[in-house]
């Protein structure tokens, strides 16, 4: 009999006993939440004014890897949307604005610096730091962040920490789970497992067919 036991439980960290399971399927939950479940990050940025030392395309790569909030009830990954659109809709983008000057010190712009036109989609902290602007510098872009899976790039996976281990008893194991901040770590582990379901229905639906 299958049985899942909640050790710990937090936003950013979950730890659960797996037990009557095959260890194939405890590590498919393991690696589905780190390669499957979406998560929003920046994908493209257009540099309006860079006057900063640091390459555009620099600044392109820190913010692509600022994890940001998501909401998978509300966005749709950019092959589901209905819009068709190759640079995107509100359903399936969000756009985030940067605008900092550096006047008579050295500023650091941070990710508390950019304005997402969702307020719930918005990094998950405002003091990662992007780039400094020595005084008369500026920097000012717009970033467009997306809906998208690790299995394309790690900036869209969700969990720093996504481990399996055994225990003393058979076919029982321990799955540690910690997230970005992009989505909890209960999410991330419920979003796993619907996501294996999925994959089951539609492999039955294929063989029937």
């Amino acid at each position: 009999m299958v049985s899942i036991d909640v050790i710990e439980s937090s936003p950013s960290r979950l730890r659960v006993r797996l037990g009557g399971v095959d260890r194939a399927y405890a590590n498919a939950i393991r690696r589905i939440a780190i390669s499957e479940v979406p998560t929003m990050a920046i994908d493209d940025v257009v540099i309006l004014e860079n006057s900063s030392v640091m390459f555009d395309e620099l600044v392109s790569h820190r913010l692509g890897l600022i994890p940001l909030k998501t909401d998978l009830d509300r966005y749709n990954l950019p092959e589901d949307c209905d819009c068709k659109n190759a640079l995107g809709c509100p359903k399936c983008r969000v756009l985030l604005v940067l605008d900092a000057e550096a006047t008579d010190r050295i500023l650091t712009v941070s990710s508390g610096d950019l304005i997402s036109e969702d307020p719930e989609s918005k990094p998950v902290s405002d003091i990662i730091p992007i780039v400094k602007l020595a005084p008369g510098q500026k920097i000012k872009l717009e970033a467009y962040a997306r809906l998208g899976k690790g299995s394309e790039h790690a900036k869209w996976q969700p969990t720093s920490v996504s481990t399996l281990i055994e225990t003393a008893k058979p076919d029982e194991f321990e799955l540690c789970i910690e997230s970005v901040g992009s989505l909890s770590a209960p999410e991330i582990f419920a979003r796993a497992i619907q996501r294996i379901q999925q994959s089951l229905t539609e492999i039955a639906a294929q063989i029937k067919a």
